[in-house]
């Protein structure tokens, strides 16, 4: 039998599928982008979005007579609060002097009732070994403690002002893009996998 009369029959290799990417530096980029994704997002919510859609607003805790509950760098998170909420046991942050700026956040230990039926709170921070000097008055409450997250609040800090609105912007942005990128990247392997199968 002669070279002519043998058919050649090509060999045809299949192509690994694009999904099937399984390289060392294809999952560490992968997980890395991922945890960076997901970090930014938390620090979106808990810094800027939780606390504007629920009416709240973050403090951030400086000195250490709140330890260990909420040591210095924490992140607390203050929702207005009805006066029935202001119970004994109650983290809160009011003002230090009446209509200044200044707050602290303690916790209530005891109520206290004037003559004339006025309520007061007396406060002491948690690392403290006595009562804040003051009774502090409803209207220097800012509200009471929803959640706190640790070292958060230099995060907070940091993004302050003209800062914060930068940030923000450069993460929505960054999102959106990263988005976009993820949708176009699909329709391409998308297409890619039908001109295959046709």
């Amino acid at each position: 039998m002669s070279t002519e009369d043998t058919d050649v029959i090509p060999v045809v290799r299949a192509e690994k599928p694009a999904d099937e990417r399984t390289g060392v530096w294809w999952w560490v980029s992968r997980v890395v982008s991922y945890t960076l994704l997901a970090a930014m997002l938390f620090v979106l919510a808990v810094t800027v979005v939780v606390p504007r859609v629920s009416g709240s607003t973050p403090y951030t805790i400086l000195t250490s007579s709140m330890k260990p509950t909420y040591p210095p760098g924490t992140l607390v998170v203050v929702k207005p609060a009805d006066r029935s909420e202001l119970t004994v046991g109650t983290p809160i942050t009011y003002q230090i002097e009446s209509g200044k700026p200044d707050v602290v956040t303690h916790r209530i230990v005891a109520t206290q009732q004037s003559g004339g039926g006025v309520t007061t709170y007396v406060t002491r921070g948690d690392n403290n070994g006595s009562d804040d000097e003051n009774p502090v008055q409803i209207g220097q409450v800012r509200g009471k403690v929803w959640y706190a997250v640790p070292y958060m609040g230099y995060v907070n800090n940091w993004l302050n002002g003209e800062q914060r609105r930068v940030t923000v912007t450069v993460i929505v942005i960054g999102l959106a893009g990263y988005a976009l990128f993820m949708f176009v990247g699909a329709g391409l392997d998308h297409r890619k996998k039908r001109r295959a199968a046709s």
